[in-house]
């Protein structure tokens, strides 16, 4: 099948070359001539997990091409994907402009049946709003309809999310549209859902803000847990065990970042002010969070002894995720300035995004390794929970720094085991057990000479 994609950011990227592996001829085009010459080139812009090897092998085999030109993209597509960016305007409404933009260039190029597909995330009732748009400037003879198929893609899992997904959502209001998506989408082998289109888009928005809920709630018992000396990974695992709550997304810590949560939770809590809905539950989800940050600032502040003035950091994490080296709202960003705000210096280490936070805090001090970052400093203090950190040689970490405090955002280690091994360790809704007077110095265990241990009692 012929497909176009219009718009090569994020979705746009993954989506073309998605549906290029499975096998149809896709074209992306973008307004930004240089982003089209890297992708062209094999060149993927940003950082996601075996996206630049695909699109190479897919550009290779010719079914994947890029253009700047959104005109030629749509003149013989059967299906327009719109994978447009709506940034959230300062009242929460999302910036429609970039797509109508789109809209006013595609309209006078379709020349057959086309099926334009929403695949951004848009707020409910675009697709009334955009059949108006494409009327007033398609040719009067040409057909073309709207549908919805809203994206569920991590990033950092954006691959097999797409390949692999939970669901499918496609909404449509006439069967010739439907048909054509259960078409492409049928061979992923994943449940359909079939909607109209204002469902399907606000199934995308309420997706994302009830995720951001259960991390808010989550976040809101570990203080509970911290006044009261209960266990949050306990009471998570004990929550998510109940089949209706699952225990995906019940992971304390400083809180979610990146673009998506925060945008759609402004933009559900936008639509529900214009029709007098109260939606306070999400307002406080999102204030949640961003207090989380602040209180993560407060626990580091009071772990280095209140006097903050001099003090050095090493920050093990930089991106909102592991996986990615998005930046957007990640919550470090915050962390850092209010740190440096407060007299402390902060050197950084991360795996992927320390070139684009390079961008935004050029005279952060950057390290090569975890081990460089740890050195010299009064705390170590863990923002995302990378493998490569869950990893710690603690032998080599000790013989690179005299520091044995870490300060944990994303509860990544056991307490009990970071006091055996002599660190005093701080995380999140959990007790910080005392530092054993002689410290076990992690190695190798033979297992001889020592008395059998009792087989344990089973547990969930």
């Amino acid at each position: 099948m012929k497909i176009a994609i219009i718009g090569t950011g994020y979705v746009g990227t993954v989506t073309g070359t998605c549906l290029a592996e499975l096998g149809h001829e896709v074209v992306c085009s973008d307004v930004d001539a240089n982003r089209i010459e890297k992708l062209t080139r094999g060149e993927v812009p940003f950082y996601e997990n075996g996206l630049e090897p695909l699109l190479r092998t897919n550009v290779e085999e010719g079914r994947l091409r890029f253009t700047a030109d959104n005109k030629e993209a749509v003149k013989d597509a059967e299906i327009v994907f719109l994978c447009i960016g709506t940034p959230p305007l300062p009242n929460g409404k999302p910036d429609m402009k970039p797509l109508e933009k789109a809209i006013f260039d595609i309209s006078p190029a379709l020349n057959n049946y086309t099926l334009i597909v929403e695949k951004s995330t848009l707020p409910i009732r675009t697709g009334e709003w955009l059949e108006q748009k494409i009327r007033e400037g398609v040719q009067p003879d040409v057909e073309f309809e709207i549908a919805a198929v809203p994206q569920f893609l991590r990033e950092g899992k954006a691959i097999t999310d797409f390949m692999k997904p939970d669901r499918i959502v496609i909404g449509a209001n006439h069967q010739r549209a439907i048909d054509l998506l259960v078409q492409i989408y049928q061979p992923l082998n994943a449940p359909i859902l079939i909607t109209d289109i204002n469902s399907a888009e606000l199934i995308k928005h309420a997706s994302n803000a009830f995720l951001a809920m259960k991390i808010s709630f989550i976040n809101s018992i570990a203080q509970i847990c911290e006044k009261t000396g209960a266990d949050i990974n306990q009471v998570a695992k004990g929550i998510g065990l109940d089949r209706r709550i699952s225990a995906e997304y019940l992971n304390a810590g400083i809180g979610y970042g990146g673009i998506f949560f925060p945008k759609d939770i402004a933009s559900l809590v936008n639509i529900a002010d214009q029709y007098s809905i109260n939606l306070d539950l999400l307002k406080s989800v999102d204030t949640i969070n961003r207090y989380q940050r602040l209180r993560f600032v407060e626990k580091i502040e009071h772990a280095i002894g209140g006097a903050t003035e001099g003090k050095k950091i090493g920050l093990w994490g930089l991106a909102y995720r592991p996986h990615t080296d998005d930046m957007r709202d990640a919550p470090s960003l915050n962390i850092i300035r209010s740190l440096q705000n407060r007299g402390v210096k902060v050197k950084a280490y991360d795996p992927l995004a320390m070139e684009a936070t390079r961008n935004i805090l050029p005279h952060l001090e950057y390290c090569n390794d975890v081990y460089e970052a740890a050195t010299g400093v009064d705390a170590i203090v863990i923002m995302t929970e990378w493998e490569e950190f869950q990893r710690i040689n603690f032998r080599r970490l000790k013989e690179a720094t005299d520091c044995r405090l870490i300060i944990d955002g994303r509860n990544i280690y056991q307490p009990q085991r970071m006091a055996n091994l002599g660190f005093k360790y701080i995380s999140i809704g959990r007790v910080t057990p005392k530092v054993e007077a002689a410290a076990e110095t992690e190695k190798p265990q033979s297992g001889k000479g020592k008395p059998k241990a009792a087989k344990p009692l089973e547990t969930v």
